[in-house]
């Protein structure tokens, strides 16, 4: 039976019984979806128990009817993938609008209060001193023929299907699964033709609006092409138009207030709403809300797209949250710089999954064209469209991903070309630019958005080149290493270090090291505990080869035909030390202080 066909009646071991029965066969439920008409008496259409009343043990047991509830159909069972529990989907119609609902079985257990609150709300009309009637008429429904998957996450199903919460994209026999109680974050308002016109239009020419587009659209290419997620951090001032740019990134799949999460919540709510928006897109506004001490942890999380573990009652492992998504993140300052107001030393590897977009500092702040209109008139307009037309354009990407199938391994590869890099982590970078770029540009090329060909790849590109000019093509452990030794130098160059020299006539505290002057210039000499303290979270044996890698190590000692990375100094009070000699000049040419 089609879970579009309607059921027939159910004997109370569900059993199919004929349509219209010579005689009404008791106890049993059965569902009406009109009027019938049974041994003389008509029913209306509903959900109904007939039954049988008997007042005393001599007494002859008669017949009783009670009207249920509406139409209330078991269409199919259920097998959630995830974790393979058994549950009925649920059929019937409210105000001319079919509903469905996937109830777990776990949920008939006790009184099943929460199988009648979903009910109701979702607009079964139920007769009120009938209600408990509810449980035994799904329990004692015999398992349907028809049995299908179901998932408790949006996005690529293992049938091929494209699941979201209201509709299934590319297949029948799976269906989204939730408590009944979550909000439908996938809404839809307007027409695509509106957020064309309205929206896409005055994207052009605007490089941070066109890569929160693409952004949007590139959840759903990450398991197709095997890239990895991870986010782009829109830095700029205060209401610069930061977050215009995320309310149309979130316009492509929903209602941008309600669509767009929150950087205020823990690891477990960041995990949480980015497993909710699995192969879309993960907005998260001001990072100034996240906890300064976590953020870069909830970054790592975000781009690994697995979960913390947690256990049952019974001391068994849960299954994990797991996600593939984007994020587009924004604020005032920079993913490290926020995690240092906590007191934590940036991480080069959170530093690559949440990359730094400029999105304050164009022509027009966050926009570098307003289209004949001052910056405040643009924003307001963008602002009013994305509220008139949204969660047409996601949706009908994917509907064209499967309509219109082509090969997006070897499309990855030939956009990938454009945006070329020397290193390993600065290509990670790139192939996230490179497969935003690619939704961008298949979706002009699906007509979905109304821009020249070549636009999103343009734009991508640039932003990618302003990161690689600032952050360089090498490696990020080395940057950072760099940078936070000459950060040291110019934080304590003159408190604790002392000319070489003239070290006996200088009393300095917690000693770094020393400094010697060649040709006017400071070479600084750094004592083991001073270099560690430098680049605290790296050992010496990383530091040192990042110094090498810079050739900013100014001196060293050959001995037995080999280089040391540090050299030997005869101490003026006698003795001798041996010391890193470090030109902090190197240091600067490398990005060290960007």
């Amino acid at each position: 039976m089609s879970i579009h066909e309607k059921a027939s009646p159910l004997s109370l071991v569900g059993e199919p019984v004929a349509p219209a029965p010579e005689k009404l066969e008791r106890p049993r439920y059965a569902v009406y979806e009109h009027p019938r008409t049974i041994e003389g008496k008509t029913y209306k259409a509903g959900t109904w128990y007939h039954g049988l009343k008997q007042s005393g043990p001599e007494e002859k047991a008669i017949p009783v009817d009670h009207w249920i509830c509406t139409p209330l159909t078991v269409e199919a069972e259920t097998v959630n993938s995830e974790d393979g529990t058994i549950g009925r989907l649920l059929s019937f119609s409210h105000r001319g609008r079919r509903i469905e609902w996937v109830m777990p079985m776990e949920a008939l257990a006790g009184k099943g209060d929460e199988v009648m609150k979903v009910l109701l709300g979702r607009g079964l009309v139920i007769e009120h001193h009938q209600r408990r009637q509810i449980v035994p008429y799904l329990a004692s429904h015999q398992s349907p023929n028809l049995v299908i998957a179901t998932t408790t996450k949006p996005g690529w199903h293992e049938s091929g299907a494209f699941v979201l919460p209201s509709r299934v994209i590319g297949g029948d026999n799976v269906r989204f699964q939730d408590s009944g109680k979550a909000a439908n974050i996938f809404t839809c308002k307007g027409s695509i033709n509106g957020w064309q016109t309205e929206i896409a239009t005055r994207c052009l020419g605007n490089p941070v609006l066109i890569l929160s587009v693409c952004c949007a659209l590139a959840g759903p290419l990450l398991a197709k092409v095997g890239v990895n997620g991870g986010g782009v951090h829109l830095v700029g001032d205060s209401s610069s138009g930061k977050s215009l740019a995320q309310l149309l990134a979130a316009s492509v799949w929903g209602n941008p207030g309600n669509f767009a999460a929150s950087w205020d919540v823990s690891k477990g709510g960041v995990e949480i709403e980015a497993a909710s928006r699995n192969d879309t897109v993960l907005i998260l506004d001001e990072i100034k809300r996240a906890d300064p001490k976590r953020v870069q942890e909830m970054a790592y999380a975000i781009a690994n797209g697995t979960g913390k573990g947690t256990m049952t009652r019974e001391r068994e492992g849960r299954a994990k949250l797991t996600w593939r998504v984007l994020a587009l993140s924004s604020g005032e300052r920079s993913l490290s710089d926020h995690a240092a107001i906590g007191g934590s030393n940036a991480h080069a590897g959170a530093e690559l999954r949440m990359v730094d977009v400029n999105a304050g500092n164009r022509t027009h702040r966050a926009f570098d064209e307003v289209h004949g209109m001052t910056g405040q008139e643009f924003h307001r307009t963008l602002n009013d469209a994305v509220a008139q037309n949204y969660g047409h354009v996601g949706p009908a990407f994917v509907e064209s991903l499967i309509k219109q199938p082509e090969d997006l391994h070897s499309a990855f590869r030939h956009e990938r070309q454009a945006f070329g890099t020397e290193s390993s982590q600065a290509g990670r970078v790139a192939d996230r630019f490179a497969i935003m770029a690619l939704a961008g540009e298949l979706a002009i090329r699906r007509k979905l958005i109304n821009w020249p060909e070549g636009t999103a790849t343009k734009a991508c590109r640039l932003l990618f080149n302003e990161w690689l000019s600032t952050m360089g093509d090498g490696n990020a452990e080395d940057r950072q290493i760099l940078r936070g030794i000459a950060n040291f130098i110019d934080l304590h160059g003159d408190s604790r270090f002392s000319e070489l020299r003239h070290s006996g006539t200088t009393t300095v505290h917690n000693r770094a090291g020393y400094y010697e002057v060649e040709c006017g210039a400071r070479l600084y000499l750094f004592n083991n505990p001073g270099l560690a303290e430098a680049a605290i979270g790296f050992n010496l044996k990383r530091i040192v080869r990042a110094l090498q890698g810079a050739d900013a190590l100014a001196k060293v000692d050959i001995e037995a035909g080999q280089k040391r990375s540090n050299k030997s100094y005869v101490m003026p009070g006698g003795g001798k030390s041996r010391f890193y000699v470090i030109d902090p000049v190197k240091l600067d040419h490398e990005g060290a202080g960007q």
